[in-house]
């Protein structure tokens, strides 16, 4: 009696098949995951815009991207002094965690130390620091581990606003003023501001974006790394002058970041979303982003100078740190409206800047970006 079955050029065929169908249906799947991600991702950037005007209802300004030279930086209101970060404040994140409906969050936080101060090997605010809000980590993002366990981290960042040479602190999560020491060298006090200071119209002014995490040694990403370059900080090796309504200033900036060899190394250990809550007025790389890079360019210092406006490797105020994310293509952005929009790489540079400005008096199309 005959057997039926299977040739072996027949089965050959037939896993032929099934393979180019796996070829082809697994980028299709690739394809659906990362879109549910991203509408995660904006559903987060939308919930923290509906939190920033809840903020500002109930207090009539915008959070601020950090309290120096208060908010539990310095000596607190006990005396106690931070354990060597009295410059490092809490910014934005905390200050709406209530209208995020993490008020439990806040009322745990312990106003009067730092966020690492301790009692012997008992950070004071660990139940804080250490937890991971869901609503604060883009869904897309790959990175294993956090940037500097066991702190959490932070995937959403505030505008600051345009190129620094041209004007600092022109978007809308903003510092206050600077009274004393180098922070008040050239730099124009901003105080609080609200809604009425946004004169280009809140559907045409950035309010939040999204970065990449950070990577646990910064110093060991070359700009020919593709996968973390635009996690790191790296130096320009130009320079401007703040507040100097200098465009040619902010483009030298921006083109020594361009022109950056491969082989050329980041600068510092700082990571980008390193500790959720932990904000400075020079350092963007915590929570906050600008307006001088597209979307998804690397970020870059102008300066080596530590401890001054500009940066040393944390992102100055006249460094480029722009958004990124792993969304093909651009990255999502939240208006000052509250509406989301997705941010195109390829945007048109005047249209970026127009972005970034609360009151720049740009004219600006929807189409434009």
């Amino acid at each position: 009696m005959r057997r039926r079955g299977f040739t072996l050029i027949e089965l050959l065929v037939v896993i032929a098949i099934i393979a180019v169908l796996i070829a082809l249906l697994l980028p299709a799947v690739q394809a659906a995951r990362e879109a549910a991600r991203r509408a995660q991702c904006v559903n987060n950037l939308k919930q923290i815009g509906l939190a920033t005007h809840n903020y500002i209802s109930v207090n009539n300004v915008f959070p601020l991207g950090d309290l120096y030279p208060s908010g539990s930086n310095q000596t607190g209101v006990n005396g106690i002094k931070a354990n060597g970060n009295s410059t490092y404040s809490y910014g934005w994140t905390l200050s709406i965690a209530p209208q995020m409906e993490q008020q439990a969050v806040f009322n745990a936080y312990n106003f009067c130390f730092s966020f690492s101060d301790a009692t012997g090997s008992t950070a004071t605010n660990s139940t804080v620091t250490y937890n991971q809000l869901a609503s604060l980590l883009c869904p897309s993002e790959n990175s294993s581990g956090r940037p500097q366990a066991p702190y959490a981290t932070l995937s959403y960042v505030g505008n600051i606003g345009g190129p620094g040479a041209i004007r600092i602190f022109s978007g809308t999560i903003v510092s206050p003023t600077f009274k004393t020491g180098a922070f008040a060298s050239g730099v124009s006090p901003n105080n609080t501001i609200g809604v009425e200071s946004v004169t280009d119209g809140l559907s045409n002014t950035a309010m939040f974006s999204e970065r990449l995490t950070g990577v646990p040694d910064n110093a060991a990403v070359f700009r020919s790394d593709t996968n973390n370059a635009r996690r790191a900080m790296f130096q320009s090796g130009a320079n401007a002058t703040i507040n100097s309504n200098d465009v040619t200033g902010a483009m030298a900036v921006l083109n020594g970041c361009k022109a950056l060899p491969p082989t050329a190394k980041a600068v510092t250990s700082y990571r980008n979303g390193q500790i959720w809550i932990i904000a400075h007025p020079w350092a963007t790389v915590f929570n906050r982003y600008n307006h001088l890079g597209t979307p998804n360019t690397i970020s870059c210092d102008s300066s080596s100078t530590v401890g001054t406006v500009n940066g040393a490797g944390q992102g100055g105020a006249l460094a480029t740190v722009p958004p990124t994310s792993n969304h093909s293509g651009g990255v999502n952005m939240a208006l000052a409206d509250g509406s989301v929009r997705f941010i195109k790489d390829s945007v048109a540079l005047n249209s970026w800047w127009a972005l970034g400005t609360r009151d720049g008096g740009e004219v600006i199309s929807a189409d434009a970006y």
